[in-house]
């Protein structure tokens, strides 16, 4: 019975311990798989003569709506252009929307919610009340309603968007100066003599930046769907290339008869957004010291 006893705990603990081993084994392999998709992604946009050959603008009359195989292994659209090309080359807008909005609006959000956390009184008030205004109109609508005021173009869609992430930035950045600014060693620094401005950078803002650059990172994948959404509407970016919302409003009077022009567009949005949440979600276990000790 005391030999049985003393066998049962380490093996157990060997149980455990292979789970975490396999467990951590399959995190590093989604984190591959997500890097490896982004990484393809960003050479998509930075240099995709060198991923295709086709040209996006080039039509074939004789190869219209072709099912994928052959030379177009995704096929062809109504007009006989390559899905693979276009798809390729469209990357570059949907990525821009995505990096510029999430720059944007926060910088605009973080500064908005430091300045608030940080300086209090009625300043925390003046721009708290502004950003509960913003937040009771939904994100989309308000993006919808900024693109439709300002007219399609690659800059008005990225500040549609950007104007409509604002208040989840502000909000974040102001709960986590409010708690930071707070804590002992910074209330220390204080009392020795450091000045504002300089407890201010050495020590609330390093202490408040890691749920931002998650939020940051969580928000491109966000961003590409808005943009998406704005482009399938009609207010997104006209171009001669289409971007990859333009590509699925273009295919969607198609989908029963070349179900290929709709679908592998929305799979590129599908597994890029995936892949940069992946990343976000390593990003947080990361500088979270609570994931950690977990």
């Amino acid at each position: 019975m005391k030999a049985g006893i003393e066998v049962k705990p380490l093996f157990q603990a060997e149980r455990r311990r292979l789970e975490r081993k396999w467990r951590l084994r399959s995190i590093h392999l989604f984190l591959y798989a997500a890097g490896l998709i982004i990484a393809f992604m960003v050479l998509c946009a930075i240099a995709p003569q060198w991923v295709t050959s086709h040209s996006p603008t080039q039509m074939d009359p004789s190869n219209l709506m072709r099912p994928p195989g052959g030379s177009h292994w995704l096929g062809t659209d109504y007009f006989g252009r390559d899905m693979f090309s276009l798809i390729v080359y469209g990357s570059r807008d949907s990525l821009l929307i995505g990096l510029a909005s999430v720059v944007v609006g926060g910088a605009a959000g973080a500064t908005l919610g430091t300045l608030s956390g940080y300086l209090g009184g009625w300043v925390d008030l003046v721009v708290m009340r502004f950003i509960e205004i913003l937040m009771t109109i939904p994100g989309i609508l308000l993006a919808l309603a900024i693109a439709a005021a300002t007219g399609p173009s690659l800059t008005n869609v990225v500040l549609a968007i950007a104007a409509s992430s604002i208040p989840r930035y502000a909000r974040v950045m102001r709960s986590q100066v409010l708690s930071v600014k707070n804590r002992p060693f910074v209330l220390a620094s204080r009392s020795i003599g450091s000045s504002g401005i300089r407890t201010f950078f050495k020590h609330v803002m390093p202490g408040s930046l890691a749920p931002f650059l998650v939020m940051s990172a969580i928000g491109i994948g966000t961003s590409i769907l808005a943009g998406s959404a704005l482009s399938f509407l009609g207010l997104g970016v006209v171009k001669e290339i289409p971007d990859w919302g333009a590509l699925l409003a273009q295919g969607r009077g198609y989908l029963m008869v070349a179900w290929w022009i709709c679908t592998f567009p929305g799979l590129a949005i599908a597994l890029f957004v995936l892949a940069v949440n992946i990343i976000g979600d390593y990003i947080r276990d990361v500088l979270d010291p609570r994931s950690r000790s977990g």
